[in-house]
């Protein structure tokens, strides 16, 4: 019974894991961070044991839990304290180096966190502007708003890039 019990969490988890640690990561721009929000979802869901309507339900719970995590961990005292580190100062073995290395991924990254939240599930997970309203809790016309400002965003940041390198 073990074994099967052990095989069914490490299925979820292996669903899951990539959906919610790139939302945290784009949520909190920091690798240590984003393993605190990754490990508290998966606790959450282990802990109480939520009954879902079917697989859209389930993965919508985790897309919500990790969006309230981080914002619980920004708005938490201890959080507002804290001044990240320099990147070099924990040596390059613990600096976070993501897959996407493009001036792309630079510039959505470098978007305010309610930006970076709605390209990330419009682009990268594949959600209507309502179903992230749903998500989020915030009014359809509210993220189509953001949405079309974190586009006028990397546009500028882009066109910017290209401009710096032609000089060069």
């Amino acid at each position: 019974m073990p074994n099967e019990r052990q095989r069914q969490i490490e299925a979820l988890i292996e669903k899951y894991e990539k959906t919610v640690y790139k939302l945290a990561y784009s949520y909190l721009r920091n690798k240590q961070d984003a393993d605190d929000i990754y490990q508290e979802v998966f606790l959450r869901y282990f802990r109480n044991k939520p009954e879902f309507a079917g697989e859209e339900h389930e993965k919508a719970w985790f897309i919500r839990t990790t969006v309230n995590c981080c914002k619980n961990l920004c708005t938490s005292s201890w959080f507002r304290r804290t001044a990240p580190l320099e990147e070099n100062a924990l040596g390059d073995e613990a600096v976070y180096v993501p897959q996407e290395q493009s001036e792309l991924f630079t510039a959505v990254m470098a978007l305010p966190t309610k930006y970076r939240t709605v390209v990330h599930l419009f682009y990268y997970e594949g959600y209507s502007v309502r179903e992230i309203a749903e998500l989020t809790g915030e009014k359809a016309t509210t993220v189509t708003t953001r949405l079309n400002r974190a586009r006028a965003k990397l546009r500028d940041a882009l066109t910017g890039m290209e401009t710096v390198c032609a000089k060069l």
